[in-house]
């Protein structure tokens, strides 16, 4: 007969109760029998049961309410007089009890894994005076496991590695499920392990969850990722159990079980000869099915001819060798190197060496190629050294460069200007001999550092570069000067002997072994009464008073003349002058009051000093306003007319004139008498500073003072002129003055005299009268006559 899912969980039920009350401890039910519960007014029987555990299935899905258990007393006679509370965890909300009969129900669903038992407490009261009947005693529910929950990997999915060519057998990771059943009742969270997914190259043991290797030799550059499926079941793997899955991703990590080699057994390059030091010539690379440090590599020339010019090395990022450069190539030299590289890894596994050795050879051969090459100097820098003394033509030294290529052209030589510019030097273009082309002067430039440039004559665009270093040696050609500008005093109250100024001197050469001066005064300083100089033999000398009572009321400024000589061969010498000023000092020598301004007055003004340039300006001001007040009064109307409306006109004349011989349009006597003495007219709006008493006479004057004395006695005559007007004017003279050469060149009087006049003399009086030469002349191709 088969039953069905209600049924089913009923006869659970039923089972469950008859197990426990089976189980009943006999000890506690005595115990509890011989217990005597005391109550007001009389002594109670013994209880005939007493209840410590009850136990539910989980997860009842019924419409009723699940039957728990019953509670009774022995107080109880079923009249209904007794009445059952219950309290606790769940009392009410998940456990009731009928207050008649004690029977206990749970109404909602109990689930074992969010709480596996509950505490309560019972009580038997009298239901008239609601007092209790039976002491309050403690039980549990305690609720029973089904197999409701699946296995689950709770670190899943996994990710695991293992290295390549491992044999079989080997460990790669542990996978755990783990199942929220009781794992002390029955078999509900008892897990077993079987793999679905990634036969036949890995397994996983049943009871550990340990995923091991299943296949050797396993090749990561074959596949090198693998995914399995692992599934755990509980009910230890009978049907009707519980099952969970999860996803392991293993990766076959690296060894190193592969050699390297090379793509090919030979490579061939071609480099041109100039290419410079260190450059890249080639990059060549063994493959390495590896990866990683497996996969490192390094490169060696083994052999050929070019050992030492060329060297290899490796690049970390790309395991490439790269061949560069270690010295100059020259086509003329050598037009090819064979090089014999080996490529080797750098960590070998000594489990595969089986598989052969861990390093190939190959074969590189570098063609050079010729390159038309600029000329090349025989040395880089050359060092010369020349006297500025040196003459202009010297010669300094030569420089010399070659062509290297094969055609040896011939080199032609010049000076880079830009490292030359003002032109000292020179250098012979065919043979490289360099000269001095001015003068030279060390303390200007004591070292000169030139280019020189060589060009082939067949290929001017191919130029080489020289670099000349000139010395110029010194000779002794500056005097000694005074190291500095001295600013010297002397105290008016100064003792004969005292020390008032201690000098030193410079010099622009430079002696080989320091200089050497000496000082002493000129001849005619040497017998002064007043100052005398001391030789201090440090190239230091120290002047000195030779008497007291120096007075600046009677000589303010003193002029000691030094004389210094150097010690050079041949030696020079100058004479410096040294100012000393004669000031009032106090009582400690410090100078209060000079002769010169800049020794005495302080950095500010004294309240002194301001009060009379105060008065001053005031006193100014005072003599400008009594100015302007005194003109104002003198001041006249120039026109008497007021009603005369005065502006300023331009009146045009057009009158040509008549020449020298119109005598009607201006007075010419005026302009040709110099020596008339004219009346001074006093000009009422300008106040007459200078009044000429007498003026010379100008015969004997040249013509030019003429002009100036004319000019300047009319502008004299227009300022003083009361009817001048009281505004600049402009004065127009039309004076030629006395004794022209020429005389009167106007052709008006040779057509009126009609005379035949000749002109060739104009073309004697220079280019400036070569026009009036071309007119007036009488040449054959003159158009005049």
């Amino acid at each position: 007969m088969k039953l069905g899912k209600v049924e089913f969980c009923h006869f659970l039920q039923i089972l469950a109760l008859l197990l426990c009350l089976s189980g009943m401890n006999q000890a506690e039910l005595s115990r509890s029998r011989s217990k005597t519960y005391f109550q007001s007014g009389r002594t109670r029987s013994k209880r005939s049961w007493v209840w410590n555990q009850f136990f539910v299935l989980e997860e009842y899905m019924g419409t009723d309410p699940l039957y728990v258990g019953k509670l009774h007393s022995d107080v109880d006679k079923g009249d209904g007089s007794i009445k059952y509370i219950l309290s606790g965890e769940g009392a009410s909300s998940i456990f009731i009890i009928d207050e008649n009969t004690g029977d206990i129900h749970a109404i909602k669903r109990l689930d074992r894994e969010e709480q596996a038992y509950y505490t309560l407490r019972a009580q038997a009261l009298d239901r008239l005076t609601n007092k209790p009947v039976e002491p309050e005693s403690e039980f549990v529910i305690k609720i029973q496991d089904i197999n409701d929950n699946e296995p689950k990997f709770l670190d899943g999915p996994y990710t695991a590695g293992v290295p390549e060519m491992s044999p079989v057998g080997t460990s790669v990771v542990q996978v755990t499920a783990t199942d929220a059943d009781d794992p002390t009742y029955g078999n509900s969270a008892r897990v077993v392990y079987s793999i679905l997914q990634g036969q036949p190259y890995f397994s996983v043991e049943p009871k550990t969850g340990v995923i091991k290797t299943a296949l050797p030799n396993m090749d990561r550059e074959a596949k090198d990722q693998y995914l399995l499926v692992i599934q755990a079941k509980d009910m230890v793997g009978q049907n009707g159990g519980l099952s969970g899955t999860t996803s392991v991703t293993v990766t076959l990590t690296d060894v190193n079980d592969n050699p390297p080699r090379f793509p090919r057994r030979s490579y061939q390059y071609n480099v041109p000869e100039s290419l410079p030091v260190a450059s890249v010539v080639a990059r060549i690379k063994a493959a390495d099915a590896d990866v990683g440090p497996n996969a490192e590599m390094e490169y060696k020339i083994v052999d050929g001819d070019g050992l030492g010019v060329f060297k290899i090395s490796v690049d970390k990022d790309t395991q490439e060798g790269i061949i560069t450069i270690q010295k100059e190539l020259d086509f003329e030299a050598k037009t090819s190197y064979t090089l014999r590289i080996e490529a080797a890894n750098m960590h070998v596994d000594p489990r595969f060496l089986s598989l052969g050795p861990f390093s190939d050879m190959t074969t590189v051969k570098i063609i050079v190629e010729d390159v038309d090459e600029p000329p090349v100097f025989t040395s880089r820098l050359y060092s010369m050294v020349v006297s500025e003394a040196a003459k202009v033509g010297t010669i300094i030294g030569t420089v010399a460069a070659h062509d290297p290529d094969a055609s040896n052209s011939p080199v032609r030589y010049s000076i880079d200007r830009n490292t030359d510019l003002e032109r000292y030097f020179n250098i012979d273009a065919n043979s490289g001999v360099i000269t001095t082309a001015k003068s030279l002067d060390r303390e200007t430039n004591a070292v000169h550092n030139i280019t020189v440039l060589a060009m082939e004559s067949q290929n001017p665009a191919q130029i080489g570069r020289g670099y000349v270093a000139i010395t110029i040696l010194d000779i002794n050609d500056n005097a000694p000067e005074f190291a500095m500008e001295y600013e010297t005093t002397v105290c008016e109250n100064a003792q004969p002997g005292q020390v008032i100024q201690k000098i030193s001197a410079i010099d622009k050469d430079d002696p080989p072994n320091g200089h050497q001066f000496y000082f002493s005064l000129t001849a005619e300083a040497a017998n002064n009464h007043n100052f005398t100089l001391q030789d201090n033999k440090d190239n230091t000398a120290t002047v000195l008073t030779r008497r007291n009572g120096f007075r600046r009321q009677e000589q303010s400024v003193f002029y000691l003349p030094i004389f210094i000589v150097d010690s050079g061969s041949p030696s020079l010498s100058s004479t410096n002058t040294l100012t000393i000023r004669v000031c009032d000092c106090d009582a400690d020598g410090i100078a209060q009051t000079c002769n010169a301004e800049a020794y005495i007055l302080p950095a500010g003004l004294s309240t002194g000093a301001l009060i009379a340039i105060l008065a001053c300006v005031l006193t100014l001001l005072v003599l400008v306003l009594l100015i302007v007040t005194m003109r104002r009064r003198k001041k006249e109307p120039l026109i008497f007319d007021e009603e005369r409306d005065i502006r300023e006109n331009i009146v045009r004349y057009d009158d040509e004139g008549g020449g020298e011989e119109d005598t009607e349009a201006f007075d010419m006597a005026a302009l040709r008498n110099l020596n008339v003495i004219r009346d001074t007219k006093i000009r009422r709006d300008v106040t007459p500073e200078i009044q000429f008493l007498s003026r010379p006479t100008f015969k004997s004057i040249p013509d030019n003072v003429i002009f100036r004395e004319f000019i300047w006695e009319r502008l004299k005559e227009a300022d003083v002129d009361p009817c001048a007007p009281p505004y600049d004017s402009l004065q127009t003279y039309a004076f030629e003055g006395n004794g022209s050469v020429a005389e009167s060149l106007s052709s008006l009087d040779s057509i009126s005299s009609n005379s035949d006049q000749n002109y060739d003399y104009l073309s004697d009086w220079g280019p400036r009268f070569k026009r009036l030469a071309d007119m007036y002349g009488t040449g054959p191709d003159c158009l005049y006559s």
